[in-house]
């Protein structure tokens, strides 16, 4: 295997499948099942889930609501989703464990690094919800932070697009794909990876990012084992 310890960021919207809220039972089980596969090949794995198929903070405060009161709803909808993923997973037979930022004690652990790392050695798939706990910092930041915090060796961003191209591929067929592109390149050009705040936090502690299309069943495990699958993103 190519990596050892991994944290794999899924956003809310890819969970919705062809849906236009919620969840896609489908979806996760799709998801659950590649999952499952790289675990089997003794990966250790973390993963970060959004909110956005259920609520985001941004959205509330366009309707008026404050920010700080939306982004705690978010937090909670990412942990909709994180006991989504954990049944999906149990399931089919993955030890879990689902650790939230805030204090939710009759359903997840509370986030403790070493506890979280300690099911990770013993072979745990650790699912991170709530985000960071704090409003303004989105689930890509949670996933950088986290990711650094646990020595993950990469992330792995699943999204929609099989990696990043010089322009929307879904708007613009002009658009080419990278394979391997740099932070600083990344920042040149303007390209939407990450926010902002995530992606300096990768750059800064040289955490590689991987963006692939997830919803392409074997895509996970290819990558896995060294395959040119998404696009890498590097210090050089």
């Amino acid at each position: 295997m190519k990596y050892k310890r991994i944290l794999l960021k899924l956003s809310g919207e890819s969970l919705m499948g062809d849906k236009q809220f919620g969840i896609d039972n489908a979806r996760i089980s799709a998801y659950a099942l590649q999952i499952k596969e790289l675990h089997q090949l003794g990966v250790e794995i973390a993963i970060v889930i959004g909110g956005g198929n259920i609520f985001r903070g941004v959205q509330a405060e366009e309707g008026g609501m404050d920010r700080t009161h939306g982004d705690y709803m978010g937090m909670l909808a990412t942990m909709i989703n994180s006991m989504a993923l954990q049944s999906a997973l149990e399931s089919v037979g993955v030890t879990t464990r689902l650790q939230s930022a805030i204090e939710m004690k009759e359903i997840a652990e509370p986030f403790v690094r070493r506890r979280a790392v300690r099911h990770l050695e013993k072979s745990r798939v650790v699912i991170f919800g709530a985000g960071t706990g704090n409003p303004f910092f989105t689930t890509d930041s949670a996933a950088s932070l986290r990711a650094i915090e646990i020595n993950a060796e990469v992330i792995l961003k699943g999204t929609r697009v099989d990696g990043i191209y010089t322009a929307d591929p879904l708007k613009d067929s002009s658009a080419v794909k990278f394979d391997q592109i740099s932070f600083d390149e990344v920042y040149a050009r303007g390209l939407n990876v990450m926010d902002m705040t995530a992606f300096t936090l990768c750059k800064e502690n040289n955490l590689p990012i991987i963006v692939f299309d997830m919803d392409t069943p074997g895509n996970l495990r290819k990558l896995m084992e060294g395959a040119h699958v998404g696009t890498l993103v590097s210090a050089s």
